[in-house]
């Protein structure tokens, strides 16, 4: 039996995880201003980026404060703390777990020592080379820990802080400079000392991060709905392999490695916000397209076409327009689906998705629909808005994804499910169609995606789909989300993906293949 967790998120079945991402970051360097403030409406932005625990560090110059918890930025902070965090620099931080369990002991941003002061430090991504780095630690500090690590932070981001402690003598940035280009694997981080906010983003550019300008100040983002929230200007995005500081003196740019391109083709399908530009792609035209491009490769006939809310919504659109078929909305979603403590009764947990997504049945009665998806994942999630569009009268349902089949696993920052568990992954279209129950299902093929992107193919990170992995990976041994949590093991990352919309409301006859 599924138990709420007190976890409120807009996930629709929790209990169904489908791809989830790295995190949302957020740096601000503005004297004059909130900042406290102005990083909680830049988190609130990119919310969407991660659910489990969100938190903000601030500095008046002198002093680093942190505050963190488990939850939503609304519910972890209000008013009178974020009054209480006074400074003209700020590091915010909203997670989804990756590397390391989700518990308050790893939520973000994370603090430590350095040889000149302190650092408070969040990450969005997942390092592959987290057993290396641990045995770094070891090898500098000494089997007894310190700091988060010693209380129970399982991160890989509080491996990377613990290693910022660097050596008397040596220069904090001298030390950030000697470590980035050790790091293996997907990191955007936003960090500060008491006196400076850093950005910095690995060489393969895996995961997005841009700057922006303030009027009084600068400010660092997972994405550019970040930016706008807070006022900020779109300056750039921050490049693959550089390293930026911004203090009094403006900003200082330095290359810690080559830019060796490998943008994470999924931020197009569905990990950004609708309103983001990545490498200077608008994700909602790619989106469009993408819906465009899935109904040039899979002609259909029908009465109208729907999304699955939200995120199958503009590929939705992309296909109606293509098509010639009509687009309308065929569900209602309920605006503050969450989860809770309160269980629901057997009754109510058997109304499953109901409780989070309902069709219109006048809107779908009688019609031939074609219902466009981002992804699927297991498949539990299209069974049961196939199942439901059945209860609504539909004459015939087609289900349409504008991505190719998800076969492998990502260890760059998305927390897909195993490749076991992956219906993609040793099932035919067909045995996929008929294990959902559809009348038909069609992908978009890969090409078709990336030119949707607009971006050249080998700039492009397409593992999920292809096996490909553009960043040599370690054994198996050691890889995994709970790498530091195993006996004698030294390990992070975060957003809630496809099918996490629909998980907590998943339900016994939802993991049963259909029979049609």
């Amino acid at each position: 039996m599924v138990r709420g967790d007190g976890m409120l998120t807009h996930d629709l079945l929790p209990t169904e995880k489908g791809p989830q991402d790295e995190c949302g970051v957020f740096g601000v360097w503005a004297p004059g201003e909130d900042v406290a403030k102005l990083a909680y409406y830049g988190l609130y932005a990119i919310q969407h980026r991660g659910q489990e625990s969100a938190g903000i560090a601030t500095s008046d110059g002198q002093r680093i404060n942190v505050y963190k918890d488990m939850g939503l930025v609304s519910q972890v902070f209000d008013e009178n703390t974020l009054n209480s965090m006074t400074g003209h620099i700020a590091v915010g931080h909203c997670r989804y777990s990756t590397t390391g369990a989700s518990h308050w002991a790893n939520a973000q941003p994370t603090l430590g020592a350095t040889a000149e002061g302190t650092v408070a430090l969040a990450h969005n991504g997942n390092l592959i080379n987290s057993a290396e780095l641990m045995d770094m630690v070891v090898a500098e500090q000494g089997a007894k820990f310190r700091g988060e690590l010693a209380q129970g932070n399982t991160t890989d981001t509080a491996l990377v802080t613990a290693l910022l402690a660097g050596q008397e003598g040596t220069g904090f940035e001298e030390t950030a400079l000697d470590l980035l280009p050790r790091l293996k694997g997907a990191f955007s981080f936003v960090f500060m000392t008491e006196g400076t906010l850093y950005g910095a983003r690995d060489p393969h550019g895996v995961r997005p991060l841009v700057l922006g300008r303030l009027e009084r100040g600068w400010v660092i983002a997972s994405e550019q709905s970040g930016l706008a929230t807070v006022g900020a200007s779109f300056i750039r995005e921050i490049e693959p392999g550089e390293f930026i500081a911004i203090d009094e003196e403006g900003i200082r740019s330095q290359r810690f490695a080559p830019a060796t391109p490998a943008h994470c083709v999924f931020e197009y399908v569905y990990l950004a916000r609708p309103d983001a530009a990545i490498n200077g792609r608008s994700v909602y035209e790619s989106r469009v397209e993408m819906g465009r491009q899935l109904a040039r490769e899979n002609a259909a006939d029908a009465d109208i076409v729907i999304p699955v809310p939200e995120s199958g919504t503009p590929a939705a659109i992309g296909f109606a327009e293509q098509s010639g078929i009509p687009f309308a909305h065929g569900f209602v979603k309920n605006a503050y689906v969450g989860r809770t403590f309160i269980q629901p009764s057997q009754t109510l947990r058997q109304l499953g998705i109901k409780l989070k997504l309902n069709a219109l049945e006048p809107v779908i009665r009688g019609k031939r629909v074609i219902v466009v998806d981002d992804s699927i994942v297991r498949g539990n999630t299209q069974r049961a808005v196939v199942r439901m569009l059945r209860e609504a009268g539909a004459a015939e349902i087609h289900v349409k994804i504008s991505s190719p089949p998800i076969k492998w696993p990502c260890f760059y920052g998305i927390d897909f499910a195993s490749r076991a568990e992956l219906i993609a992954n040793g099932a035919t279209i067909e045995e996929i169609t008929t294990s959902v129950g559809a009348d038909s299902l069609a992908y978009i093929s890969q090409d078709g995606m990336i030119a949707a992107t607009e971006q050249p193919r080998e700039r492009l990170c397409t593992a999920c789909f292809s096996g490909v992995y553009p960043i040599e990976l370690p054994g198996s041994d050691r890889l995994g989300k709970n790498l530091l949590e195993r006996p004698n093991a030294g390990s992070d990352g975060c957003d809630p993906g496809p099918d996490a919309e629909f998980e907590d409301s998943l339900t016994p006859a939802d993991k049963t293949p259909s029979s049609k």
